[in-house]
């Protein structure tokens, strides 16, 4: 670092000094320099410059009841002037997180047991791997360690987590995936489906890959397949009608569990409580994060059903105690704002609030930007919506990744005071706003990305860039 006083440097400068920053290009970024926001209510943030935005993206998919809610912020006051932290190892407690976790499981998909908490979806998935190897190793099958998941899922960027993640950049550099954790197609009908195929042979065709993986892996290896009920960060992916039913009778019949990651899923961003509901899904293990606190608080949860619960139970029998788990594991802060969130999504109505919003951005959406150009598909389900660009909406060919048409758009967008986000596996655009939004801030977060695109495709035109209408 230069020998600069920190007082004589603006708050941009001393980031590009001293912050790491997370899914940044390093250099780029000590070019350019941050955006600074200090300040945020509903869903407008404000920057230290004074400009306002627009918050399509609920922080990370997480803000789901919108920022500065006095009733959180109060009371993790309250909880940290009672009791800041204590821990959860060797059966100690603190109020919060049991009262939390009592509330989780009346809430949570059907057959659900116990709460494990973490930090981080992240940690949460890493948990549910040992889980599954842990139980596994007590019924006598410790060679079923093998995890299953989907190309363009995000799972997190642990090592574990990040081996399931199916996003290239996630492993470029790093060694990534380890060995043990395999990855099938996409159920994402635009990009996947052949010719000729409707729905269900598409479904029929994913099922088939995902038996005869098993069987090549071979099942006595493979203890699990991940999913998020919809896909998030790989591109806002909605699988077909039947996918989740024919997946689950090739899991049945192979004996692996499914765990549905339900980090941005959970707690209403679909218009139901868990996207396992909305999905049809019977889970096994279920990881929360994210929307279970709205992002003030970090913190994440591993449901375990009963089936997997009893296993485990009757494995301290032999192996002792449970060797797994976090200083901050059942945090008492964390737990007290998780209350407070759910407390205020359930007094106002927002889970149903989200997909009402959600239909009417969706439908928003699809009326301006069906047939534009750039834009080859508006998808989404619930609050959370994708624009995928594309080079030629007639062969559904994408643009050279050199170009960047969709981080572009995304920079574009800020300049328009609109926070959206550039997905990492091809150029969609991602919206997925606080449940607090109005239909009013809908149709400007519509028109400022309408300028944003615009923007984009003078730049394209200028640059020669052939776009097929």
């Amino acid at each position: 670092m230069d020998d600069v006083a920190p007082t004589a440097l603006s708050l941009e400068d001393m980031d590009r000094q001293s912050l790491f920053h997370p899914f940044t290009a390093i250099a780029d970024h000590e070019r350019t320099g941050p955006r600074v926001m200090v300040a945020g209510e509903g869903c407008m943030l404000t920057d230290n410059q004074g400009r306002r935005y627009i918050d399509a993206m609920a922080g990370l998919w997480c803000v789901n009841i919108g920022y500065g809610r006095p009733e959180v912020a109060e009371a993790i006051h309250r909880q940290a002037l009672k009791l800041p932290y204590y821990h959860a190892f060797s059966g100690m407690a603190t109020d919060s997180p049991i009262e939390l976790a009592a509330r989780l499981l009346r809430m949570a998909p059907a057959g659900m047991s116990r709460v494990f908490f973490g930090n981080s979806g992240s940690d949460a998935n890493d948990t549910q791997v040992k889980i599954v190897w842990y139980y596994n190793t007590v019924r006598g099958k410790p060679g079923k360690r093998k995890v299953i998941s989907r190309l363009r899922g995000y799972h997190g960027v642990t090592a574990i987590a990040a081996s399931m993640t199916g996003l290239p950049g996630l492993h470029a550099g790093f060694g990534l995936p380890l060995p043990g954790f395999v990855h099938v197609g996409t159920p994402h009908a635009y990009h996947g489906m052949l010719p000729g195929e409707d729905d269900a042979a598409f479904v029929a065709r994913l099922a088939k890959e995902l038996d005869e993986t098993i069987v090549r892996e071979g099942p006595e290896t493979v203890g699990a397949f991940i999913a998020e009920p919809v896909m998030g960060a790989g591109g806002v992916i909605v699988p077909p009608p039947g996918y989740y039913a024919a997946i689950q009778a090739v899991l049945d019949r192979h004996d692996v569990l499914f765990i549905a990651d339900e980090v941005i899923c959970g707690f209403g961003r679909l218009g139901t409580m868990f996207g396992c509901e909305h999905q049809g899904i019977r889970p096994d293990l279920v990881t929360i994060a994210k929307g279970v606190t709205s992002g003030y608080v970090p913190l994440s949860g591993c449901l375990v059903s009963e089936k997997v619960w009893t296993v485990l139970r009757e494995g301290s029998r032999t192996l002792g105690p449970f060797g797994h788990g976090y200083t901050y594991s059942a945090h008492p802060l964390a737990a007290t704002a998780a209350m407070a969130n759910l407390d205020v999504i359930e007094k106002d109505g927002l889970v149903a609030q989200a997909g009402a919003r959600g239909a009417y951005m969706r439908g928003r959406l699809h009326a301006a930007f069906d047939g534009h150009p750039l834009v080859g598909e508006v998808r989404g389900a619930g609050l959370v919506a994708a624009v995928e660009l594309i080079a030629d909406r007639a062969t559904r060919t994408k643009f050279d990744p050199a170009l960047k048409v969709g981080p572009r758009t995304a920079r574009h967008a800020l300049d328009e005071g609109l926070v959206t986000r550039g997905l990492p596996a091809g150029d969609a655009l991602s919206f997925s706003p606080p449940f607090v939004i109005t239909e009013a801030e809908i149709d400007e977060v519509v028109a400022r990305f309408d300028r944003a695109l615009a923007r984009t495709m003078d730049e394209l035109t200028r640059e020669g860039v052939r776009i097929a209408a």
